[in-house]
């Protein structure tokens, strides 16, 4: 689907306007169709011959698109340069903080990861030494992109993001390190750095990139440790008043004997949803880890960031599969109902039309958990809600990270003066 033409832009806006627009427009094709020639260029943006060659040769000054190569061996001369974005113009970082770990992802201007790293963070590190480590990690994964400094940075983090002040708030489960290391990145290097809530970006992710990519309106269900939500209506993410929009583990249920608090979320959705409570539902159906997959287990590095439960339900839909474990399906049939009752909620207030189940726990349920939810949520709801596994997978955050420095980069990049 081509984007929209042009040439209607420089008829009512202003001549300086109307070059930003058409530049932007261009810049925008060559990222989704890749090399272009100035005549497809023409051709896809409605604009005149001249137009386009004043455009090329503008971008061109600017440093944002280059000569990539020519059309074929019949044709020769500027009618056949194929023009493309100069990805190095820029280098973006996204970071994914987790309580045990630091991911990062070094990308060029169009989002493509050049260099990952990621370090464990050990229960017994100070926050200093926290911080310092993540901060090495940054700095190893620039070296390993060829990149001398970042243009701009993405942080994705749990906890709750002021939308009025940028800082980094929630709960006392939320370590302390993140954010002091993200006020640290913003101190040492002169790159803006953006924070966002770590489900909001991995919403960004699934709407760009995965299950969510033919809705404009759509809620990411996040089943991990605990559980949260993100909002996504009419193609625009939703933080709310005070950024906390989606964070459904507060969201009173039946089933739990207890009400959620102003100060902790037990008794809410997260004690039916959350990966303490399908660990308990699991052993009430003679269900254990599988060998080698305990709770808090460790990987190579040091220990990992999943929830006890994803070992638990991706061995279930396992056994399921083989179609003689009785106790798995049960298993699996219990927990949709949980987690149905969270959707019809959300369901019942914003009518999204689909659901996305995503976190380490909904991409290990994949399309057995997102059936039997969207089984279960018919019978609880009148509106037609297509519900649908994550598709990005496990680095979801860690591309929606990605991708928000790509765009917030672009809207700079993408607008040359003159």
């Amino acid at each position: 689907m081509h984007p929209p033409r042009a040439a209607a832009a420089g008829r009512t806006a202003s001549p300086a306007t109307a070059r930003l627009i058409n530049d932007r427009l261009a810049l925008q094709l060559l990222q989704s169709e890749g090399p272009l020639t100035a005549g497809q260029l023409k051709t896809l943006t409605g604009l005149s011959r001249p137009t386009v060659a004043d455009l090329v040769e503008r971008l061109q000054q600017a440093g944002l698109i280059a000569v990539v190569g020519e059309t074929g061996a019949q044709r020769r001369g500027p009618n056949a340069r194929l023009y493309g974005i100069v990805a190095d113009r820029a280098h973006l970082v996204g970071l994914d903080l987790r309580t045990h770990s630091v991911t990062v992802a070094v990308a060029d201007l169009l989002g493509r990861v050049r260099a990952e790293r990621t370090a464990p963070v050990c229960a017994d590190t100070t926050p200093d030494a926290a911080v310092a480590t993540a901060l090495a990690v940054v700095d190893k994964a620039l070296a390993a992109a060829g990149a001398d400094r970042p243009h701009t940075l993405a942080v994705g983090a749990p906890g709750l993001v002021d939308p009025a002040t940028g800082r980094l708030g929630g709960t006392d489960r939320i370590p302390s390190w993140h954010a002091t290391l993200v006020g640290e990145l913003r101190t040492r290097t002169a790159a803006p750095v953006l924070l966002e809530n770590e489900v909001n970006l991995a919403a960004l992710a699934e709407q760009r990139e995965g299950a969510a990519r033919d809705h404009d309106t759509f809620v990411l269900l996040w089943l991990g440790h605990g559980t949260g939500a993100a909002v996504v209506l009419d193609g625009a993410l939703r933080r709310g008043a005070s950024g906390g929009t989606g964070e459904i583990g507060f969201l009173p249920v039946p089933g739990t004997g207890a009400l959620p608090s102003a100060t902790g979320c037990d008794g809410g959705f997260h004690s039916l949803a959350g990966s303490a409570a399908l660990c308990a539902l699991a052993a009430e159906h003679g269900l254990a880890a599988p060998p080698g997959e305990p709770a808090g287990r460790r990987g190579a590095a040091g220990p990992t960031d999943a929830p006890p439960a994803e070992a638990l339900v991706r061995a279930a839909v396992i056994a399921e599969e083989g179609g003689t474990d009785a106790a798995a399906t049960a298993f699996l049939d219990a927990m949709a109902a949980r987690v149905a009752l969270g959707a019809a909620a959300v369901c019942a207030v914003l009518d999204p039309g689909c659901v996305v189940l995503g976190g380490e726990i909904g991409l290990a349920g994949g399309a057995a958990l997102a059936d039997r939810v969207a089984g279960r949520l018919a019978r609880l709801s009148p509106l037609r809600t297509d519900v649908r596994a994550g598709a990005v997978g496990g680095r979801a955050v860690l591309r929606g990270a990605v991708l928000a420095a790509r765009d917030a980069a672009q809207d700079e990049l993408f607008a040359p003066a003159g």
